[in-house]
């Protein structure tokens, strides 16, 4: 797809070791002058930042192989080479390092922390120069060690988007329009399906200090958990949000069917995101026959789990948008708190373990378990 890049396959290479280097001090009333061969240099890394600004995989795609300098030879008058240059290799937030080969999961980068980097492979070590052989029965050593090659590896990168929120509907549903009403994005809208062909980001702004990046991917239609329409590909987008906001588009005589439609796409594709809490905009009520059809869905979906919070709105008229604003804000901070919470609460755990030892029978209370 034009503009957007999720996967790259790429081949990195880590320098080579530079020579140790075979010399003799040689000047003038010096005839027979000790080793004196310098070392060779370290070759250089192969490693990988996050940066924040990024967004897309489309600058690994344009180059087949990073690889990093090798290390200088040593020279005589015991002259280190110079280390080998690290290649560094940026990449957005959310990428995740595979084995091109194995698919072995190398490393995850589920961090938003700008310069977070990661050395995946070393250089090779310089060779020792002849002065590290000089010994009373040799004091004149002919021998240097070569430098350490360095490693070779084909990786795969794919990129699932970091954000607080992951929007979910039909095509035409109006999500590109509920994200530029909240946020700085500007996506392409038009009153026709699949308008949104790559996921979009936009960051809602809540006050000075903090915000929430929202998620568009394109919409989904059934059979999507199986690979219809890109399905798989664009849902994996969504497997790293706090939250998910449902669209349902109200104006569609067939709507009432849409949520359970939706919510078995995404339990086809992965159970973790059903366990995702979630709201559900009714959109579009400025339509005739749309505000009746939006209550309906409310009844139906509270009367099943009143916890989802079922929220008609017109993102054209602006009705019912802060509230929708309001829920989205309370929902991705309970879930921060709860999260937060749990980290206490599993650090705690480990500190107690690791400060005492239990017998197999006895009953282990861990602190913060009573709440």
């Amino acid at each position: 797809m034009i503009g957007f890049a999720d996967e790259a396959i790429i081949e990195v290479r880590s320098g080579n070791g530079g020579n140790g280097c075979v010399a003799f001090r040689r000047e003038k009333y010096v005839p027979h002058g000790g080793p004196n061969g310098g070392d060779g240099g370290k070759g250089g890394d192969v490693i990988f930042v996050v940066k924040r600004n990024l967004r897309t995989l489309a600058k690994l795609r344009q180059r087949v192989c990073f690889k990093a300098r090798n290390g200088g030879d040593g020279q005589g008058w015991n002259k280190y080479g110079s280390d080998g240059e690290d290649v560094v290799i940026p990449v957005p937030p959310g990428t995740t390092i595979k084995d091109a080969e194995t698919d072995e999961i190398i490393y995850d980068f589920t961090s938003v922390n700008e310069d977070e980097s990661f050395t995946f492979l070393k250089g090779g070590n310089g060779g020792w120069g002849n002065v590290h052989f000089k010994s009373s029965t040799n004091q004149a050593p002919r021998k240097a060690n070569p430098g350490q090659k360095g490693e070779r590896r084909f990786l795969k990168l794919e990129l699932s988007i970091m954000a607080d929120a992951g929007l979910v509907g039909f095509p035409n549903a109006g999500k590109s329009s509920l994200l530029t009403y909240f946020t700085n994005a500007r996506p392409k809208i038009a009153p026709y399906p699949f308008t949104t062909i790559i996921p979009n980001l936009g960051v809602l702004r809540i006050d000075d200090e903090s915000d929430i990046i929202i998620a568009d991917i394109p919409g989904i239609i059934e059979g999507a958990s199986e690979g219809l329409g890109l399905g798989d590909t664009f849902l994996k987008h969504i497997t790293r949000t706090s939250c998910l906001i449902f669209m349902i588009d109200c104006s569609d005589e067939n709507c009432l069917s849409t949520y359970d439609t939706l919510c078995s796409e995404l339990s086809n594709y992965s159970d973790e995101l059903m366990e995702k809490p979630r709201i559900v905009l009714c959109n579009k009520i400025d339509v005739d026959g749309a505000f009746d059809r939006a209550v309906e869905i409310q009844r139906t979906i509270q009367k099943k789990d009143k916890s989802i919070s079922v929220i008609p709105v017109s993102v054209l008229t602006g009705r019912g948008m802060n509230d929708a604003k309001n829920q989205i804000v309370s929902l991705i901070n309970e879930y921060q708190k709860e999260r937060t919470k749990q980290a206490v609460v599993n650090e705690a755990k480990n500190d107690f373990l690791s400060s005492r030892a239990f017998s197999d029978d006895e009953e282990i209370q861990y602190p913060g378990s009573e709440n």
